[in-house]
């Protein structure tokens, strides 16, 4: 995999959020949704269960519908969690004009919208993974509203 904003990127310490943001159209911020979009287990887990990731609001609904068999392993949820939450994030960055990924106080991804709002992602995934709710296609719809 080629990442070449690994070694070579800038970042500028945002003080008021304690985040690092990536200039627009920069090399870096690119790379870094290119890295975050993967979401390799999830992929794997759906495409078991024949469904396609296009990184549209169709497919997160589509994972919703899917039986939660991951819940029965502790390390599977964990991983599929994270995933599932990044991909939400994916969905974000892709379709709602103006989000982009930042990476928050702590090493966290979070998707920052136009309006300067950011959105924890990671944790929601996790909550969607360990119960279902919220449903990532109702997140979603609440994200682009906005």
């Amino acid at each position: 995999m080629d990442i070449p904003f690994l070694g070579r990127w800038r970042k500028r310490q945002d003080s008021s959020f304690g985040a690092v943001v990536f200039p627009e159209g920069s090399e870096g911020r690119a790379g870094l949704a290119q890295l975050l979009s993967e979401c390799e287990l999830l992929r794997s887990q759906v495409s078991g269960a024949g469904l396609r990731l296009d990184d549209s609001a169709a497919s997160l609904e589509a994972l919703d519908q899917l039986l939660p068999r991951w819940r029965d392993d502790e390390d599977t949820l964990t991983w599929l969690g994270n995933d599932a939450g990044l991909y939400l994030g994916t969905v974000v960055v892709r379709t709602v004009p103006g989000a982009g990924w930042e990476i928050g106080p702590g090493g966290r991804p979070v998707v920052r919208l136009a309006s300067g709002r950011e959105m924890d992602v990671v944790t929601a995934g996790h909550d969607w993974a360990g119960s279902g709710v919220p449903e990532l296609s109702q997140l979603y719809a609440e994200i682009a509203e906005v």
